[in-house]
This record gives C-alpha cells, structure tokens and sequence, in this order.
C-alpha cells in the first residue's frame, strides 16, 4: 500500500463467493512485493494470473508530455 517502488507484475484474482468466475480484480506488486501479495491471495483460493505489467506507451516524439 505504502510501497513507492514502481509495479511490474498484475496480479488478478477473484473471491469465488463474490465474483462470477470471468470476473477479475487487479493488484498491482513490484518485484519485491509480488511474492507476498501472490502467497496471500492464493491462500485464500483468490489467485487466478500474475502477468508482467505491460509498459506504458510512449507518446509521439512530436507531442509535449505533461
């Protein structure tokens, strides 16, 4: 929660009591983070995919970033 290093892993998972299965909820972890977050949800039966974080596009060379 408090964790200021930069995410690279997705961690998606659902509560089967709450969610129909096709649902998927998204944690995002870094790399330190994305054993302990994955260890808790999979305890718990929630762990469904931990997928690297896709990289955010760049913009055009031409445009201003903000």
């Amino acid at each position: 929660k408090a964790c200021r290093a930069p995410a690279r892993w997705q961690l998606e998972w659902n509560n089967p009591r709450l969610h129909r299965p096709a649902r998927r909820k998204t944690w995002l972890a870094c790399d330190d983070h994305r054993s302990s977050l994955s260890d808790f949800l999979d305890v718990r039966g929630f762990l469904r995919d931990v997928v690297p974080l896709p990289a955010a596009p760049r913009p055009p060379a031409d445009q201003p970033t903000a």
